[in-house]
């Protein structure tokens, strides 16, 4: 199969140009806001209901842009595949015994069911890959077991020494072991006998597509807020605490009110916090609400902070990339609604390798149902990578 894109050159091209356009009125209806913000004491309803119908054009531009490319993936034709298709399709089971395609029968699940072969567990991380913005940001490891455990090391203390100078025991934070167990995600969706013995439907492809709606909600919630309890434990389950009072174990913060007065100096100030081998692949993280609020936003000298994604970019604030997850908390008191660090480096999501998929043709007659899960856990690996503005 050939990779496709979303966009090619002149698409990327013609966006660039809508983005700019977009922005530049954004910026003389905003300016033409703080007018007569400061001339009347209030805003004309009518600029503020244009800024919103840009605000919301903006946002489009935006995921458009920073949409990533995705490939068709790639179908096995072989007997393996045979023996899946017959099996969605009919409940025929004869050709999974003889394959490689391991029985999830009493005694090892509660639930029964096969693993999915690896090109539809493939094909079902790509589109939450897709779909997910925390797993294009962080780090994804696959594990075949249901507890992924990494150790970190706290320091190892130095000294300097002379040539003949005796050598003490250096000192050592010693090593914390970090677990992060999988919790099991579920979903069952429905297809007609019509659909299934349609020769020319991809019954994986539609499988893929309907867990994928269904996973990646949870997925997304779990991966900022989740509290770990049979799902990821979301880094902003993490005790959060002021930066000086910042430990190995809980999220340094910084505090924030968006006066107009010092909004970009509270950024600065966020992006400041973490050490700087966490800023140079550092991104802001928040929703788009929040978004709409820095997009407003301007320096000492009227520069807007933001700026819009071009060419494949994110946008940006201060140079710095800006990812939207929409389960971020709002602007609001004692909220964390900006978080800024290397999520590659500050979070960890951890696959369970195989998808498992049960054919159930009797709970909904006329309907099939294929009650498929997916085992995956998550949490913060480095708490030094991530810091978080608390409003």
């Amino acid at each position: 199969m050939t990779k496709e894109t979303k966009m090619a050159g002149t698409d990327m091209t013609s966006l660039a140009a809508d983005m700019m356009a977009a922005f530049e009125t954004y910026k003389e209806a905003n300016d033409a806001r703080l007018a007569e913000i400061e001339a009347k004491g209030a805003a004309d309803t009518l600029l503020d209901d244009k800024l919103k119908k840009i605000d919301r054009r903006l946002d489009q531009l935006s995921l458009k842009a920073a949409r990533p490319s995705e490939g068709a993936p790639t179908v096995d034709e072989g007997e393996r595949s045979e023996a899946w298709s017959r099996y969605l399709r009919s409940g025929d089971e004869s050709g999974l015994s003889r394959l490689d395609i391991k029985s999830l029968s009493a005694g090892t699940d509660d639930q029964g069911g096969y693993t999915a072969p690896p090109e539809l567990d493939r094909m079902i991380e790509a589109r939450l890959m897709q779909a997910s913005p925390m797993r294009q940001i962080a780090s994804v490891r696959q594990t075949s077991a249901g507890v992924y455990r990494k150790p970190v090391s706290l320091g190892v203390g130095a000294a300097w020494a002379g040539e003949t100078d005796a050598r003490t025991e250096s000192t050592t934070a010693g090593l914390s072991l970090l677990e992060f167990p999988a919790g099991e995600l579920y979903s069952m969706p429905a297809a007609t006998q019509t659909l299934l013995e349609d020769s020319y439907a991809d019954v994986d492809e539609w499988l893929a597509d309907e867990v994928e709606a269904a996973f990646s909600v949870q997925e997304s919630a779990a991966f900022v807020s989740g509290d770990g309890d049979g799902k990821p434990k979301g880094f902003l389950d993490y005790d959060v605490v002021a930066e000086a009072s910042h430990v190995w174990g809980k999220l340094g913060s910084v505090a924030g009110d968006f006066t107009l007065d010092d909004a970009g100096d509270q950024i600065i100030d966020l992006i400041q916090t973490p050490k700087s081998q966490f800023r140079t692949n550092g991104r802001f993280v928040m929703n788009r609400r929040t978004v709409a609020a820095v997009r407003k936003l301007k320096d000492g000298d009227g520069r807007y902070l933001w700026r819009p994604g071009m060419n494949g970019e994110a946008q940006s604030i201060f140079g710095y990339p800006v990812t939207e997850l929409e389960d971020m908390s709002d602007i609001g008191t004692g909220n964390a609604a900006i978080a800024f660090g290397d999520f590659r480096r500050g979070y960890l999501i951890a696959d369970r390798q195989g998808a498992r998929v049960l054919r159930d043709p009797y709970s909904a007659k006329p309907y099939v149902l294929f009650y498929t899960t997916k085992r995956v856990g998550g949490g913060v690996q480095n708490f030094d990578a991530i810091k978080v503005m608390v409003f």
